[in-house]
């Protein structure tokens, strides 16, 4: 069987060498490699918001070109050397070189804004778009009535037009590499299914494609590889590791009779699957539905700056509509034509282009210096409101792999001797429990004097290993081992092993020439990271709950153990989503954290989606957020972060359109009767000083300090911030 590749992806092979010794085993992990989403940004079009049909690579390339353009159209411009004291270059021609340069930049640089403008026009939704469109394009008409002579004005707006035009595309340039492409995610669920299957032609086996396969139609499933279809078992058993749609880490033992999953692996034994669903009735493709429709759902929010764009609109609209009619009733329509230009040029304001997306880059640049992948801008604005953090069990506040939790031996047994004796048995399975155990026994360095080696190794499929150690024969199994030896369990054992099963952990007995010399509990562990998190989660007034398909009173240890307010246990892989909805119904903003295939949906349906770095591909892809790690501190970093820099965006606002206060009424005149008029040049230089206060506010964001482990360590502890003065919110 081949696996599927996306397009712009690498995936690494499924079906890699198998340990001998590892057949009719306990059963086996999933493969080591995942495949990792190697998303080209520059080249994802964008489907919804301002942005649609637009890509980070053309906002690029339309940025440099403008750049090149407008340095000879602000040197060539009478207006700047007027204003820096030098005498403009001149030479046959000169004086076309900012109108020919500068109609090329407002065509090509300023195009996707022409025509995002027309598209918010036409929905009626003005925004940062409209905005920007009307700025250029009133430059350029009034540009090119000054150039030709016609009314007489002294309208030179050419190298302003050019750097409004070249910021912008810097801005949103910016903007486009921080959003990431959240799309991908079904890309990534598409990979989980294999490309060919073989189907069961009589007595032969034929390699056919998987989208030739029809209902009734029976594969075979070899050991190691991908079921492709949904369907149930006709033939064989097998162990299935179901963890990339389930997300839980131990395997599942399926039989003649029992229904297996498209995209799950059989990791120990061959298995014939008769087709019950293909295409679009898959499990996989209802988690694909769920994903497309949860994603769509969290793209209809408006951005930040894209509000404040909207009033700016309306506000410069109506002040030169005001500005017009106020001077033509005063009997100067030439003053009328020259400050109305004047406010609908400087009323967009070069700096609200880069007061979100300098915040969002320097913001993404210091998360990603604290493990933190932050793939959409929203997920950043909308983390500072999260009332509840939602995190999956298994992977994510566990390690999502076996561990030896607890150990009992029978009497006149020492513990070490009962793990090395164990060891030495499991030590040719490659099996996880088998890998816990030998590691719980490397943990006790007095018996590793002893060289104890298990010889004539086997092992049956669903009851355990057994093996010749130091002449004696150890088995290592579970209650199924149990029962077809008839062996009896000491009472010193028995009541330890029995209260381990009532809370859900699997039990393992030890037994040397058939008699039970111990027993050991293997859990999924918690990660000694989780308990720092929820604490400090809780200390910034967020409530913390736990979701997981494991049986309640699993869910119920690891929640009481770590002080989780709610959990929700024995939730099916297709409900996680509904629970994401639940409780967003209680009227909680809602921060999912995730590593599973299951937890796509929920993970794009919640307000902020966060993906563990070490968990698969679609919930990568499903996330507005990436932990680079395992660690859950990390959440820390994304709420203070999100705190920290929704203060800046709102300063860089209050910057970017605060100038217009004062220099919209001065541009229109306002003041005039006492001598008091702002010129075209000087509104351009006040919009140039409020560019530089907002680049510069946003540079203090470096100072922040978000290491996980130091955001936890006093609960309540913030972020270094900037200065007192700079703290306040607006």
């Amino acid at each position: 069987m081949s696996t599927s590749r996306s397009p712009g992806r690498r995936t690494a092979p499924h079906d890699g060498p198998r340990h001998p010794a590892d057949d009719g085993t306990h059963g086996q992990a999933m493969p080591d490699d995942h495949a990792h989403s190697a998303v080209d940004e520059d080249h994802v079009v964008h489907a919804h918001g301002e942005h649609a049909g637009h890509s980070t690579a053309m906002f690029r390339s339309r940025f440099w070109l403008s750049l090149v353009l407008a340095v000879p159209v602000v040197v060539f411009s009478p207006m700047v050397g007027h204003l820096l004291g030098y005498h403009v270059p001149q030479f046959p021609g000169s004086a076309w070189i900012p109108p020919v340069l500068g109609t090329v930049i407002f065509l090509r640089g300023g195009a996707p804004f022409l025509q995002g403008g027309l598209t918010e026009l036409r929905s009626r939704q003005p925004g940062m778009m409209l905005l920007i469109a009307m700025a250029i394009t009133v430059a350029f008409v009034a540009s090119w009535a000054t150039t030709l002579g016609i009314g007489g004005f002294d309208l030179d707006f050419w190298w302003e037009l050019a750097l409004l035009v070249v910021i912008m595309l810097l801005g949103h340039w910016t903007e486009m590499r921080a959003l990431g492409a959240a799309s991908s995610a079904l890309d990534a669920l598409a990979a989980l299914l294999p490309d060919e299957a073989e189907k069961v032609d009589g007595t032969a086996v034929v390699t056919v494609p998987v989208a030739e396969l029809a209902v009734g139609d029976v594969v075979l499933v070899r050991s190691g590889a991908r079921v492709p279809a949904d369907g149930e078992i006709v033939d064989g058993s097998a162990e299935f590791d179901e963890s990339m749609i389930t997300g839980e880490s131990r395997t599942v033992g399926r039989h003649p009779g029992d229904t297996v999953v498209a995209g799950t692996v059989a990791t120990d034994s061959a298995v014939r699957v008769r087709v019950g669903a293909v295409g679009e009735d898959t499990t996989l493709a209802g988690i694909q539905r769920m994903v497309a429709e949860a994603q769509e759902s969290s793209s209809r929010a408006q951005a930040l700056a894209d509000r404040a764009a909207a009033l700016l609109f309306w506000f410069a609209l109506g002040a030169g509509l005001l500005t017009a009619l106020a001077w033509t009733l005063l009997g100067s329509p030439g003053d009328a034509v020259v400050r109305t230009v004047t406010v609908l040029v400087i009323a967009c304001p070069h700096a609200l282009g880069l007061a979100i997306p300098l915040v969002i880059a320097i913001s993404t640049e210091r998360a990603a210096r604290s493990g933190v992948l932050i793939k959409n801008r929203m997920a950043l604005e909308r983390m500072r409101t999260v009332d509840v953090v939602l995190f999956d069990k298994t992977g994510t506040l566990t390690e999502g792999a076996h561990a030896v939790t607890g150990t009992v031996p029978a009497a006149g047994v020492p513990v070490p001797e009962l793990l090395a004796l164990a060891a030495a048995a499991e030590a040719d399975s490659e099996h996880p429990v088998a890998r816990a155990v030998v590691a719980a026994a490397a943990e006790h360095p007095e018996e590793g004097g002893r060289a104890r080696r298990g010889t004539q190794f086997r092992s049956v499929t669903g009851r355990g290993v057994r093996a010749t150690v130091e002449g004696a024969e150890i088995t290592v199994g579970g209650p199924n081992m149990l029962r077809e030896l008839g062996a009896s369990v000491p009472p010193e054992v028995a009541e330890p092993a029995e209260e381990w099963a009532r809370r859900g952990a699997g039990v393992l007995h030890v037994l040397r020439d058939g008699q039970v010399i111990g027993a050991v509990a293997l859990e999924d562990r918690v990660r000694p990271e989780s308990r720092a998190a929820v604490r400090a989660l809780q200390a910034r007034g967020v409530k913390v709950a736990v979701i997981t398909g494991d049986a309640r009173q699993v869910a119920e240890a690891v929640g009481a153990e770590l002080g989780i307010d709610e959990v929700f246990a024995e939730v099916l892989p297709q409900d996680k989503d509904t629970k994401v909805v639940e409780l967003q119904s209680r009227g909680m903003t809602v921060a999912m954290v995730g590593d599973g295939v299951n937890d796509a949906p929920a993970l794009a349906r919640a307000e902020v989606g966060i993906a563990i770095g070490a968990g698969t591909d679609v919930a990568m892809e499903s996330a507005g957020v990436v932990l680079a790690g395992s660690d859950p501190r990390s959440v820390l970093s994304m709420i203070d972060l999100s705190r920290a820099s929704y203060r800046k965006m709102i300063q860089n606002l209050v910057w970017a359109t605060g100038y217009n206060v004062i220099a919209v009424p001065l541009a229109a005149g306002v003041l005039a009767p006492v001598g008091i008029v702002l010129s075209p040049a000087v509104g351009a230089v006040l919009m140039s000083v409020s560019t530089i206060v907002v680049a510069l506010n946003a540079q203090l964001l470096r100072r922040l300090d978000l290491a996980p482990e130091r955001l936890a360590a006093t609960g309540e502890r913030r972020p270094t911030e900037p200065a007192p003065a700079d703290r306040p919110d607006p």
